[in-house]
């Protein structure tokens, strides 16, 4: 079976069409539509289903990507990194969320990236879940960070950890809203509040997020008040850390995962507003094509980052 031919096959396998797999490729569509018409007139089964958008893999399409993606990953690794492991070191390719990315991950990685015999080069990129999930699909990355677990055999995703989410502001919207003197006695007042109003008692305070669709303060609103926020967003701004910045200085109300506004919780330039029982939480997890992890460079990534994850907890 020609390798080019499974090359192809397993770009389009991952990228969904024959349009993205020819852009990925270098080629052409109709050369890539022709490579996969010899395959399957090779193997005598289809191995796509043509739509109206993209292609959907067979059940023998899937078990062949399945056996034969990480033989020619490991091909492609070989080729990058040639045959003398002594002169080069092999690169990881890591993305995820920029915060969660930048605070928690990148930090515990760059200790594997020396030159000890087993380190690695290490290259890094942010981008939601689906870009995420999208570009390990298509080869771009080798180890993907992501809040979604991704569907099919295709790729491999192990949970690393929970995400607590909490609602901050800076002490004076405590004092507004929970009518108190100390900063420990306004957030026990405003407790009381919110339990006797919801989400109500918040209403015409300013919300800080990161998208105009309120994706955490929605998604803390539904979970906590089961409702959903009455206004939208005041200021919003592309990163989590910013959100942080701007509530710390007094713009209004905003829901931080708890790893990323702890320090600034302990300083008091914000203080959590609602400690509710059961507090929401997202769940992370790390994601891999089915079968990198027989390449000692991702499989160490991957345990690290497990490990890592114990204290982060």
């Amino acid at each position: 079976m020609d390798l080019a031919l499974l090359r192809t096959f397993v770009t389009v396998h991952r990228a969904g069409s024959f349009t993205r797999a020819a852009a990925l490729l270098g080629l052409s569509q109709p050369a890539v539509t022709s490579q996969i018409r010899t395959l399957e007139r090779q193997l005598g089964r289809p191995l796509f289903l043509r739509q109206a958008r993209g292609v959907t893999p067979t059940t023998i399409g899937d078990e062949l990507a399945h056996k034969a993606a990480p033989h020619l990953d490991a091909l492609v690794e070989i080729a990058e990194t040639g045959l003398d492991d002594e002169s080069s070191l092999r690169t990881l390719h890591l993305v995820g969320p920029p915060e969660f990315t930048s605070e928690r991950a990148l930090p515990a990685l760059t200790e594997l990236t020396g030159e000890d015999g087993q380190g690695f080069a290490l290259r890094a990129s942010y981008g939601n879940a689906e870009e995420a999930l999208e570009g390990l699909s298509a080869g771009h990355h080798d180890l993907a960070i992501t809040t979604a677990r991704p569907r099919g055999a295709l790729l491999t995703a192990t949970p690393l950890c929970d995400e607590e989410h909490v609602l901050v502001a800076a002490p004076r919207w405590a004092e507004l809203l929970g009518a108190g003197k100390t900063h420990r006695k306004e957030v026990r007042a405003l407790e009381s509040i919110l339990a006797a109003k919801g989400a109500h008692a918040l209403e015409g305070v300013p919300l800080i997020e990161v998208h105009e669709s309120l994706p955490f303060v929605s998604r803390y609103w539904a979970s906590v008040f089961d409702s959903r926020p009455g206004a939208p967003g005041t200021v919003i701004v592309p990163d989590l850390r910013a959100v942080l910045a701007c509530a710390a200085a007094g713009a209004g109300l905003a829901v931080l995962p708890r790893y990323l506004c702890a320090s600034a919780l302990r300083r008091g330039d914000v203080v959590a507003l609602h400690e509710p029982v059961v507090p929401p939480l997202r769940t992370y997890f790390l994601a891999v094509r089915t079968g990198t992890l027989a390449m000692p460079h991702i499989a160490r990534a991957h345990e690290w980052l497990l490990r890592a994850a114990d204290d982060w907890r």
